[in-house]
């Protein structure tokens, strides 16, 4: 920071620019355009007092905000001290921060029909598959492309994106909204942030339901580009239940490559059929092994995906891709125990980082597809 004794004072407005570069950790906005800046005093020796409102007195985020502010104002020539005084929003101001994020009526957004949000369920017709695992890395990549991603963590009973992000942070609660963690840019809402010790969850389906239900609804995402869900596997509660609350939602099948999986899978896409869904595409993961002398093994056999892909695109009576196949890497596996998703990284000494390639180019196609406008209010009207 500058030398009060050898540099002019700050220029206030300078200050208010860098203060409007600070972004709330989890609303992802500007704390100025949120009313969360009370007030800015600069004294005689360039030294610059910040008055912040939290939305509640335990913000978990309130070192990282303070930090922010600090880093925005060290390059604003004159600044010699920084001091972040921080407050807690009156209920008045919470209502009005709610009021601005989501409106005056509450509701799941995703089901507007004027939404531009592609929601891709990931879905699988067995356990074991590695769904989760793609459903992170394809949401850390988008957000790494600068795309707007969150995570619904819809597998009740099996939760694990908390922990394949590497999140320890509960979701913060402003009244009856919620403020889902942020991790690598994504925004993610699982059931396991509110079970403690590991419990295990014992629902049936009403519950399962209105959990999701309240995911969608309660949860402050913001406008999202994309949204995922991961799926419990099989055709049960919470798949049923994505038709209905999200019905322009499109299905990822993945599968591995073994007819045992693949003819299972082919039941998890299927559904859309009866939902009237559109499956989006089928990944196959744990396509094969790297060896050593650069052969591959193929593990599990070879075929299920494109097998799939090809049943139901007959059954569906629309073409179903084969979107990739993802080897088996034991990288894969340790960037999931480390809460790191293998996307954020490139190729190790070990010569692997195939997995993250091609999940890196899975995750750009299908981000490049069209959303498409059809049915989707325009806000025009004819004169």
């Amino acid at each position: 920071m500058a030398d009060p004794y050898t540099s002019q004072l700050p220029d206030p407005a300078a200050v208010r620019r860098a203060l409007a570069t600070v972004i709330d950790p989890e609303l992802r906005r500007p704390i100025a355009e949120l009313g969360m800046l009370k007030d800015v005093r600069i004294d005689d020796a360039g030294r610059v007092t910040v008055g912040v409102l939290l939305t509640i007195a335990g913000c978990p985020l309130r070192g990282t905000i303070t930090a922010d502010v600090e880093q925005a104002l060290a390059s604003v020539p004159g600044v010699s001290a920084v001091q972040v005084d921080l407050d807690v929003m009156t209920p008045q101001q919470r209502s009005e921060l709610k009021e601005q994020l989501r409106g005056s009526e509450r509701g799941n957004p995703f089901a507007d029909p004027s939404s531009l949000t592609r929601v891709y369920a990931v879905a699988s017709g067995k356990g074991g598959v590695g769904k989760s695992s793609v459903t992170v890395n394809l949401a850390c990549a988008m957000a790494a492309q600068g795309l707007r991603v969150g995570i619904v963590d819809a597998d009740v009973y099996g939760f694990s994106v908390p922990g394949l992000l590497g999140i320890t942070q509960a979701p913060t609660q402003v009244d009856e909204m919620i403020l889902p963690p942020v991790a690598f840019g994504v925004k993610v809402i699982s059931i396991g942030m509110f079970v403690a010790n590991n419990k295990p969850v014992a629902w049936r389906g009403p519950m399962l339901h209105r959990a999701l239900e309240q995911f969608l609804t309660d949860v402050y995402f913001g406008d999202l580009d994309v949204l995922f869900l991961d799926l419990p596997p099989g055709t049960g509660d919470v798949a049923i239940s994505v038709a209905q609350l999200l019905p322009a939602s499109q299905i990822l099948v993945v599968t591995t490559p073994q007819t045992a999986a693949a003819e299972v899978a082919e039941r998890a896409g299927a559904i859309a059929a009866q939902t009237g869904q559109q499956v989006a595409g089928v990944i196959e993961n744990m396509s094969w092994l790297l060896l050593p002398d650069g052969s591959k093994m193929e593990v599990f056999g070879s075929g299920g995906g494109s097998a799939v892909a090809e049943r139901l695109s007959a059954v569906l009576e629309a073409p179903v891709p084969l979107l990739g196949s993802i080897p088996l890497e034991p990288a894969l596996r340790a960037g999931g125990d480390a809460g790191r998703p293998i996307v954020l990284d490139g190729v190790d000494d070990a010569g692997e980082g195939v997995a993250a390639d091609e999940l890196r180019r899975i995750a750009a196609e299908l981000a490049a597809r069209p959303r498409g406008l059809a049915g989707r209010p325009l806000g025009v009207t004819p004169r």
